[in-house]
């Protein structure tokens, strides 16, 4: 049950035009879900989410920024994995950000998160407006049954 409490859905209505939202523009529609941070060991840690666009224009996550330290955007590629300045969210498809692939990294933490915390994000993108995610810190081992 609390599982589907901190999975809680944020949804950002689509502001991709010049109208902007609920404007009828045929925007990016975004919703927030599945996130989740293992708790740290150091001063070091990764986040997971997926990003969902029900609209009907691509989007990009352009920017990450967190009160807890800095944070930047990684892409895993044949297993290597290297900071990028945006990932795509394509019209009516999703962007997961997930354990073994693309993430977050959180870097110079100012404190480490506890199992039971919830880090606050707050997402950028190019065309629809910021949106804040509270993201739950799970125990150091968790491996999500459904959304990854």
């Amino acid at each position: 049950m609390a599982a589907l409490a901190v999975a809680g859905v944020l949804t950002l209505a689509g502001c991709a035009g010049s109208d902007g939202p609920g404007s009828g523009d045929g925007g990016a529609e975004l919703s927030v879900d599945s996130a989740y941070m293992p708790q740290p060991v150091s001063d070091m840690a990764a986040g997971f989410l997926t990003i969902t666009n029900d609209g009907d224009a691509a989007d990009r996550l352009t920017s990450v920024t967190s009160d807890v330290g800095e944070v930047t955007v990684h892409e895993t590629v044949d297993g290597s994995m290297r900071q990028v300045e945006a990932l795509d969210i394509p019209a009516h498809g999703s962007l997961v950000l997930e354990s073994g692939g693309n993430h977050l990294m959180f870097e110079q933490l100012k404190q480490r998160p506890k199992q039971g915390d919830k880090v606050s994000v707050e997402l950028g993108f190019d065309h629809s407006a910021p949106v804040t995610v509270e993201i739950p810190v799970k125990p150091a081992t968790y491996t999500p049954k459904t959304g990854h």
